[in-house]
């Protein structure tokens, strides 16, 4: 062998060994690529925080998308914006309208005894459309009385009458008025009587009280005042004359 054949099989020796080096180097630099998406050409997924490298070698996020949230915050404001919230409303049924009942009324009836509360303030306050609920119904009246102008007789005498009378108790009450206190109201319920059609010209039928009266205090002593008389209608009673029937 000669010295030029030597070198040759030396130089081929040191190429065969460098290509596992170089293979392994190349393995490296593909993996590396691999696991940064930006740097092979990929998207990260849609809402997740893909992950990128600054300058200074920190790691930073970006921020997930929220598209899916906003239009569903989108969609919830205008549909509240479309609603339109009514509000509730109550109606009052005018007892008047319904038919008679053959219920016995009692003066301790919490809706006659608040009905008496606004008579007695009508007169403290001589304004008698005030004691205007505790008033026999207009259209109760329609109801029971075989008149020939029921709405005319109801307004011109019962009503007037009774407006009339609140205005007299206040005067009687003198310098005192608003001052003075109602102590109660005393219905002989017991002797109430059940008047049948035909009597007191009457096409109907109701319960009708008399003796009833108001009991108040005027300067330290206690008073009362009559009530002409009580009539009833689904089972509650109304005044229909305060003081004497005429």
């Amino acid at each position: 062998m000669t010295a030029t054949q030597t070198q040759d099989e030396r130089r081929h020796h040191r190429a065969g060994a460098a290509l596992p080096r170089l293979a392994l180097a190349l393995v490296g630099l593909t993996a590396a690529c691999g696991a940064n998406p930006r740097a092979a050409g990929t998207t990260a997924p849609p809402g997740s925080a893909a992950v990128t490298t600054t300058r200074g070698g920190s790691p930073t996020s970006d921020p997930p998308t929220t598209r899916g949230s906003a239009a569903t915050t989108a969609s919830t404001t205008a549909a509240m914006a479309a609603t339109t919230i009514t509000p509730a409303t109550t109606t009052t049924v005018d007892p008047g309208t319904l038919p008679q009942t053959n219920d016995r009324p009692s003066g301790t009836d919490p809706a006659f005894t608040a009905s008496m509360a606004l008579l007695w303030q009508a007169v403290t306050t001589n304004e008698p459309s005030l004691a205007h609920p505790a008033f026999f119904p207009l259209t109760a009246y329609r109801q029971v009385k075989a008149v020939q102008y029921p709405d005319g007789d109801y307004q011109t005498r019962l009503l007037a009458h009774f407006d009339d009378d609140i205005r007299a108790l206040h005067t009687r009450l003198g310098t005192a008025g608003a001052g003075v206190p109602l102590l109660g109201v005393v219905v002989p319920d017991s002797q109430a009587t059940w008047v049948l059609p035909g009597t007191e010209m009457n096409k109907g039928s109701y319960w009708r009280a008399y003796g009833a009266v108001l009991r108040y205090r005027v300067g330290g002593r206690e008073v009362t005042y009559p009530i002409g008389s009580l009539i009833s209608w689904r089972g509650r009673w109304y005044v229909v004359h305060l003081g004497a029937i005429r």
